[in-house]
């Protein structure tokens, strides 16, 4: 965007977008070095909720029933706390640490909603934050955006779209489209058919998944090469092979984007359990260059995918380190690996952590960006013992505690990481064409 210049000469930050993050009174303490909500633009990141009882600051008792209700008042709580009502989220995330657990918690998700449901990606992970059994976090919209004194266009509107050619659930909307984003449900390899598994191994699973990203995507008539992210979810981290095998035939998808050997930024990771047994999970989120009205339709690429990478960082054929659209930054997820030897830095899971966070740092800044313009942070570690070294070394990079956070621990990493960090990141200058 232009640079206004005030009366003063001076550039005038307040036509700029703002990091705003808050901790509503209702809400539950943050138990770590992170804030509850944290928007920018036309979206709230909520960070990820525990079954805590703001009263007491400790897990409710009873079982996952219970759990599953005070994550879902702790993230009405966010909600309201921020004057924003659960109807404004588009995006949940639900982690629990038994995959049989998933339909207690949808149906508590259920009674959430009305008329509406989210998308909605469920995983089931090795443990969680103070041994939860379930855990979920949320993306909210934002329609009066955050720019300082200047309230933004505050009539958008949600789109959401169902296609016939992708597997539906009453649980979930396929896709949520608010401003310059959508967010597609993650796609298990569901036959829309038949509404089964495919039959096959994980290569058969992987082309069917993202099929349905592809033919939710066409639904709404955009190309593949519109992703931005994408998390791949699989039960046996050896599979990884055949499914880049797969993946490498779906990315990059048009002339355009080959011509550049764009990817979207990526992250992948083990899962203890897919839903119906499932080997592969994926998860997109989406460019939504004409955005929703009221603003106005522009050519698709008026506004334009900017991606980039520095040899500061590791590199990966098949991720782009930092992919920007519009006001976002998206950080592919990041190991302890030196970028100058490739490989793990030995000293645990304190090295590595300190190594994963100066690789976002060295990404964040080839962009021409600080750590002050992270808005979330997503934290995989393999034994979930391990925070309180983690928050040590994380509170030096993230010292006022800003980004919202999502924290899992998982049965394994790629590589035999002990931690791994992706990141979204605020983008002022937004991304208009070059000119």
């Amino acid at each position: 965007m232009p640079v206004k210049i005030d009366e003063k000469g001076a550039p005038d930050m307040s036509a700029y977008n703002a990091v705003l993050a808050r901790n509503p009174r209702q809400a539950p303490t943050p138990i770590g070095p992170y804030s509850q909500s944290v928007a920018f633009s036309h979206y709230n990141n909520i960070s990820a909720q525990l079954p805590i009882d703001p009263a007491t600051g400790k897990i409710v008792s009873g079982g996952v029933t219970e759990q599953a209700k005070q994550v879902l008042a702790n993230i009405r709580a966010v909600v309201e706390g921020i004057d924003h009502v659960m109807d404004d989220v588009v995006r949940l995330s639900v982690f629990v640490t038994d995959i049989a657990d998933a339909d207690v918690v949808d149906s508590v998700i259920a009674a959430s909603f009305f008329g509406y449901v989210p998308t909605r990606t469920t995983v089931a992970v090795a443990a969680l934050p103070l041994g939860a059994a379930v855990q979920i976090d949320a993306l909210l919209t934002h329609g009066e955006g955050t720019i300082p004194n200047a309230p933004q266009a505050g009539d958008l509107v949600k789109t959401v779209n169902n296609t016939d050619d992708a597997p539906q659930s009453p649980d979930s909307s396929q896709i949520v489209a608010f401003s310059h984003y959508s967010n597609i449900t993650a796609q298990l390899p569901i036959d829309p058919a038949t509404g089964r598994l495919v039959a096959g191994g994980v290569a058969e699973q992987t082309a069917q998944a993202l099929a349905n990203v592809w033919a939710i995507l066409l639904g709404i008539d955009v190309p593949l090469d519109d992703i931005v992210r994408v998390t791949i979810f699989v039960t046996d981290l050896r599979d990884i092979d055949a499914v880049d095998a797969v993946y490498s035939t779906f990315f990059p998808d048009t002339a355009i984007a080959r011509a550049v050997g764009y990817l979207p930024a990526r992250t992948v990771v083990e899962a203890s359990a897919l839903p119906l047994g499932a080997r592969v999970q994926i998860e997109a989120v989406v460019s939504h260059g004409d955005g929703t009205p009221p603003q106005a339709v522009e050519d698709r690429h008026g506004i334009v995918i900017r991606a980039n990478n520095t040899d500061k960082a590791p590199r990966s054929p098949l991720s782009t380190q930092t992919v920007a659209f519009s006001h976002y930054n998206h950080i592919s997820a990041q190991q302890g690996v030196n970028a100058a030897t490739g490989t793990l830095v030995s000293g645990g899971v304190t090295a590595q952590a300190r190594q994963s966070l100066a690789n976002i740092k060295a990404i964040v800044e080839s962009i021409g960006h600080s750590l002050d313009d992270v808005v979330k942070v997503n934290l995989f570690l393999t034994d979930i013992a391990d925070i309180a070294a983690v928050d040590e070394v994380y509170s030096t990079f993230f010292p006022g505690g800003v980004p919202a956070r999502r924290t899992v621990g998982v049965s394994a990493l790629p590589g035999g990481a002990l931690i791994q960090v992706d990141a979204v990141v605020a983008n002022a200058e937004g991304t208009p064409p070059a000119r």
